[in-house]
């Protein structure tokens, strides 16, 4: 497989999404089911503006989706965008243990 046949800046944007403590801590948090966005600032012990840009950015890799009643934001995980990353991350599995001696170096 060469990285042409790889999607990697979707794999990218996954990874980044998920490479903060904060975001992992928020998925983690998502894990058992929506959650209010006040609920998630009181769990985390952080800052509305720090977490809205924490969640923004898992929104926009598509890893939760949000929803809106009355003045509240509902969050939920994306199920299907952990498929895919799950998808994603094994193209990169090695495929061989060793390579063998090109004859370069």
């Amino acid at each position: 497989m060469t990285t042409a046949s790889l999607d990697v800046p979707r794999i990218a944007q996954l990874c980044n999404a998920l490479a903060d403590e904060a975001r992992v801590e928020i998925v983690a948090r998502l894990l058992d089911g929506e959650k209010c966005v006040c609920d998630l600032t009181d769990a985390l012990e952080t800052g509305q503006s720090r977490l809205s840009y924490h969640l923004k950015v898992l929104k926009d890799a598509g890893l939760v989706t949000d929803r809106r009643e009355g003045r509240w934001s509902y969050y939920t995980l994306a199920r299907d965008a952990f498929l895919e990353a799950e998808e994603l991350l094994s193209s990169l599995r090695p495929k061989a243990t060793r390579s063998p001696k090109s004859g370069c170096c």
